[in-house]
């Protein structure tokens, strides 16, 4: 008996998964075998179209449910097992396994043979043996295909357009929302796996942003650091604060600011079609470390008078 591709085992999951771990699974070995992002990695191409081919079972509850049966007992009962390569089947009245296909039975056995290849293992003979069964080609089902989209800090800010580069090797140009933020996927109709008629499937765009040097992205708020040291904590201070997309704010930080504290300026953050965050500026308060005897005795002269030490 050929052995069955182990689908969930290629995605590195449980037989009993759910939906959103199969997934979360999926998305983490597309990205990390995205031919995209390994152009030099041997192999990387056949393992991101093995991932996609087990999710795309996996993610489908009817192929699932037909997969979960077949891999238990591949000729039990007469509803058989669709795979990418076709289907097969008891034959109803009971004399055997009929088979209809659409193309390789190596994809969904995990070998390379071909149609007669198969026969020869379930039925002996060489190569090219002839089948006991009829065999029906039917044409390949369209298929929807994901793809994980990388951005820089500033591409997800700005949005607009930018290209695309499919598992098949195509190049598409797709329109980035703004503001668009890690884990967010976009649906884009008929430009999946074409099957039977010339019909393709959906795209699927998963984008992942790269994080900014400068700021740290909630939601859509912003976080900013800015220091200020001990004197000006004390006494008050001024500082200008640039936004995310290079606007300048002026910030004023009251006398008695402590270390940690937070000041929110509204409107500030990040910008999308439908709602615009704010910045949050996050004050550290830098502590001199070499003052100078006279710096020392002048200081502790002023926190004497004023009863902060004694």
């Amino acid at each position: 008996m050929p052995e069955i591709k182990d689908y969930y085992k290629i995605l590195g999951v449980g037989e009993k998964a759910t939906a959103d771990e199969i997934k979360k699974a999926y998305r983490k070995l597309a990205r990390e075998y995205h031919p995209d992002r390994n152009p030099d990695k041997p192999g990387a191409e056949e393992k991101f179209k093995e991932v996609q081919e087990a999710y795309d079972t996996l993610s489908d509850s009817a192929k699932r449910k037909q997969y979960d049966a077949m891999r238990r007992n591949p000729f039990a009962g007469n509803g058989g097992f669709t795979g990418q390569g076709g289907r097969y089947y008891r034959a109803p009245d009971g004399s055997g396994i009929r088979f209809e296909t659409s193309g390789d039975f190596g994809d969904i056995f995990g070998g390379g043979g071909g149609f007669s290849d198969i026969f020869s293992q379930f039925f002996g003979g060489g190569a090219g043996a002839e089948s006991p069964f009829q065999s029906t080609r039917r044409g390949a089902p369209a298929r929807d295909i994901e793809t994980v989209l990388r951005l820089s800090f500033d591409q997800a800010l700005q949005g607009g357009k930018t290209e695309v580069s499919l598992p098949d090797g195509e190049t598409i140009r797709i329109n980035v929302p703004r503001g668009v933020n890690s884990g967010f996927k976009i649906k884009i109709k008929g430009r999946g796996k074409a099957g039977a008629g010339g019909r393709r499937g959906d795209l699927y765009v998963t984008f992942e942003v790269e994080p900014s040097p400068n700021f740290r992205r909630e939601g859509n708020d912003l976080y900013v650091s800015v220091q200020i040291n001990a004197f000006e904590a004390m006494l008050g201070t001024t500082r200008s604060i640039t936004n995310a997309y290079g606007r300048t704010i002026k910030l004023t930080i009251p006398k008695g600011t402590q270390p940690g504290e937070k000041f929110r300026l509204k409107g500030q953050g990040v910008e999308t079609e439908k709602a615009t965050g704010d910045l949050y500026v996050e004050v550290g308060v830098t502590i001199p470390r070499n003052l100078t005897p006279q710096q020392e005795e002048a200081i502790r002269k002023v926190a004497k008078g004023a009863g902060l030490i004694q």
